[in-house]
């Protein structure tokens, strides 16, 4: 529960901010790694916001007790979290004070769900909107945050970032004053040569640089990051398969090279009974290819780049989306998800495609 005292407020942009924060948290709701608001209430003392519980503490506890994560650990946790940013700025927010401190895990247990809370500074805005408040966690801020003059470019710094912590344990940029730090920032010298960074492979190395980037109109979107090879692994190993996905795999397998890119696989659940899907591994990692955020849905747009991507023609593309968005919302293909709202793979397992 969050309880901000009413003797705080003092003026009408401070009661405005707290509702705002309101309004944002019912807008991302629906995001499964967002704190869910329960209730607001206001008495004559205080207002009060009930969220969910997330008894598992903060990503930046687990940071210090751990020291750093290993590579495989960390690009799930970025995924998460850039996913969340991702969500946020589809939908016309900007975060502005993201930082491991603000991320909370849903139980102690080793994989609990990561979750974005606190976004007393988020904001609404409109595509080229810049603001000029400095706002938001000395470690954290973007260059063009220090030069009052940003957009959400910003939020992809902060959480390259987290991800440079993430990975070493330590702040890229670091002084023993805010200014010191600002100072670091703006002239955006990346330290990779102290340990442990010789043995973090290129791939992780070419992300943060892409995420720091301190032009913002070269720097890496949200959805790019999303995409970047680090975060995504396009195939799946056949030692990673249960013993009861060998004869899909097989099947699936169309180039015989011991691996399933997303391609061979659409192309062999298409073929599938609903029930073949809903028992095989395979499918929950295509939907976790293509739905790049984590929200639980795929976008009509991503399945039409991905049938493109497949060299599908106009009028298989528009057959297979009728048929797939079984609630006829024209929006987005759901994932059997926690609250069962629909499947969203409505497929004829008898359906041939023509490739």
């Amino acid at each position: 529960m969050q309880i901000d005292p009413k003797r705080k407020l003092l003026c009408r942009e401070d009661y405005d901010n707290v509702w705002r924060e309101i309004q944002i948290m019912h807008h991302l709701s629906e995001h499964p790694h967002v704190v869910r608001i329960k209730g607001t209430y206001e008495d004559n003392v205080f207002v009060h916001l009930v969220m969910e519980l997330c008894a598992g503490g903060e990503l930046f506890d687990r940071i210090v007790q751990k020291g750093h994560y290993s590579e495989k650990k960390a690009a799930q946790l970025m995924k998460t979290i850039v996913g969340v940013v991702e969500a946020c700025h589809s939908l016309g927010v900007m975060h502005r004070d993201l930082k491991p401190e603000n991320f909370l895990f849903d139980t102690p247990d080793e994989d609990a769900k990561l979750k974005a809370t606190d976004f007393g500074l988020s904001v609404f805005f409109k595509p080229g909107q810049y603001l000029s408040d400095v706002v938001g966690s000395p470690y954290y801020v973007a260059p063009e945050v220090l030069h009052k003059y940003y957009g959400h470019e910003s939020d992809v710094w902060s959480a390259g970032v987290i991800l440079y912590i993430l990975l070493c344990g330590v702040p890229p940029f670091w002084a023993e004053t805010d200014n010191g730090i600002f100072r670091q920032i703006l002239k955006g010298k990346i330290d990779f040569e102290s340990e442990p960074w010789p043995n973090i492979s290129a791939s992780a190395k070419d992300l943060i640089g892409k995420m720091l980037e301190r032009d913002p109109t070269r720097r890496i979107s949200a959805y790019e990051v999303l995409c970047h090879p680090w975060i995504v692994d396009d195939t799946v190993p056949w030692t990673n398969l249960w013993d009861l996905q060998w004869r899909v795999f097989l099947q699936a397998d169309i180039d015989n090279n011991g691996s399933i890119d997303y391609g061979e696989f659409l192309a062999a659940t298409l073929h599938m009974s609903k029930m073949e899907r809903e028992e095989n591994l395979l499918t929950a990692f295509a939907f976790a290819f293509f739905d790049k955020d984590g929200s639980g849905y795929i976008t009509i747009d991503e399945l039409q780049q991905a049938c493109k991507d497949f060299g599908l023609g106009d009028v298989h593309r528009e057959d297979m989306i009728s048929e797939i968005d079984i609630d006829n919302d024209g929006r987005r293909i759901c994932y059997n998800d926690e609250e069962g709202k629909c499947w969203g793979w409505g497929w004829n397992h008898e359906r041939q495609l023509e490739f």
